[in-house]
């Protein structure tokens, strides 16, 4: 593909502010992971300035992925000062996690970007639903004691959520809490999630789109270095201002409202 215009490079950073400022707010009011909202503002960014859905999808996954690897060591320290990392159950479910995410981020080479966008649109649904639940769904008492059945459960999340770009705690915080996983714990945990999930799966949409022609410029693979560059001020610094507004308002219309977000965002994926 040729240089880009000014005006396309333009939309193109507006979208990318955008996303990754309501990324940043939703990260600290709802502890929803950026990634739901960096990828289909990528996505829709980066198909309006003219590259083709193909790369545009598998660019938007591996740019918002690697960003996260950034935002969750932020993340995952602030939580460690406040105890909420359970470090056994990431010695239990890190593994996993890092099987899948690895698994995703190569073989996201191999699937079409309609499948892609049918994987993201699936599970925002899904997403949406949970958030729009009065209370946390609760199906078991603990987590299953069979190592084998946890690393599975990891494996799947760290899959699903590479093939997403997304971080931790939009997968896995709903899941650990229907094991009656205490919300703090779950959250601070999914954070150190989000690490093990991004540099793996990062370094599968590295090599396998290092080759591939018709990528923006100042890529690495299928990642956008400059994407990142521009995304990480604008998350990583509106997450203190949503955490701090998380105390102040009630946000359990703003989850409405995002689950609403998620929906539509989901159905235009899915949709076309």
């Amino acid at each position: 593909m040729g240089a880009l215009s000014a005006t396309d490079l333009a939309g193109l950073a507006a979208g990318l502010v955008v996303a990754a400022s309501a990324a940043g707010l939703m990260a600290g009011l709802l502890g929803v992971g950026g990634g739901i909202v960096l990828v289909p503002v990528l996505f829709w960014a980066l198909t309006f300035t003219a590259f083709p859905p193909q790369i545009a999808m598998h660019m938007a996954i591996a740019t918002s992925l690697a960003s996260i690897i950034f935002t969750s060591v932020a993340s995952a320290r602030a939580h460690d000062r406040r105890g909420a990392v359970d470090r056994g159950l990431l010695r239990l479910w890190g593994p996993g996690i890092v099987l899948g995410a690895l698994t995703g981020g190569l073989s996201a080479h191999f699937i079409d970007a309609d499948a892609l966008q049918a994987v993201f649109g699936i599970m925002a649904l899904l997403v949406a639903a949970n958030m729009a639940l009065p209370r946390a769904l609760v199906i078991a008492p603990a987590l299953p004691g069979a190592r084998a059945l946890n690393g599975a459960m990891a494996a799947g999340t760290g899959l699903l959520s590479a093939l997403m770009g997304i971080g931790g705690g939009t997968l896995s915080v709903p899941i650990l809490s229907a094991f009656s996983v205490e919300t703090r714990r779950a959250v601070g945990t999914a954070s150190a999630f989000g690490f093990l999930i991004a540099v793996p799966a990062v370094a599968g949409f590295v090599a396998a789109g290092w080759h591939v022609p018709g990528r923006p410029p100042l890529s690495a693979g299928y990642v956008s270095l400059v994407g990142v560059a521009v995304i990480l001020p604008f998350s990583i610094g509106l997450a203190p201002v949503g955490a701090a507004l998380a105390h102040r308002i009630d946000t359990a219309w703003i989850r409405r409202i995002f689950a609403v977000f998620l929906l539509l965002t989901a159905l235009r994926m899915l949709l076309g």
